[in-house]
C-alpha cells in the first residue's frame, strides 16, 4: 500500500535496539520518547510505571493526521490488519472523491 511505520519507546537506545533486534522489526523504532512528548501529541502517560499507553496514527501524504487511536491502558493497541484496511477505506475515498 505504500504506507511507512514508525515506532517509539521510552526506553534508552541500547535496550530499544535490543527489543527491534529480538522482533526483527522491519520499520524504524525511536527510542528516549519522553513525558513532553506524549503531553505534545495527547497521548496518557502513566506516571507510575513512567512509560507512555499506546497512542497510534494514520498520517496522510499531506502530513495532515487522519486517524488516532488511543488508550489510557494495556487495551488498545491497534492490529495490523485493522490499520491496513483502515487505509484502505481512506484511499478509496480519495480515489472516488478525485
Amino acid at each position: 500500500m505504500g504506507a511507512s511505520v514508525v515506532a517509539a519507546s521510552v526506553d534508552a537506545e541500547d535496550k530499544t535496539r535490543e527489543l527491534a533486534a529480538t522482533l526483527s522489526l522491519t520499520f524504524p523504532l525511536a527510542w528516549g520518547f519522553t513525558r513532553e512528548m506524549a503531553d505534545s501529541i495527547g497521548a496518557w502517560w502513566e506516571p507510575n510505571r513512567n512509560f507512555v499507553q499506546p497512542a497510534e496514527f494514520i498520517v496522510g501524504q499531506d502530513s495532515k493526521v487522519i486517524s488516532s487511536t488511543y488508550s489510557s491502558g494495556p487495551i488498545g493497541r491497534a492490529e495490523p490488519a485493522d490499520i491496513l484496511a483502515l487505509i484502505g477505506i481512506y484511499e478509496k475515498r480519495r480515489l472516488a472523491t478525485g
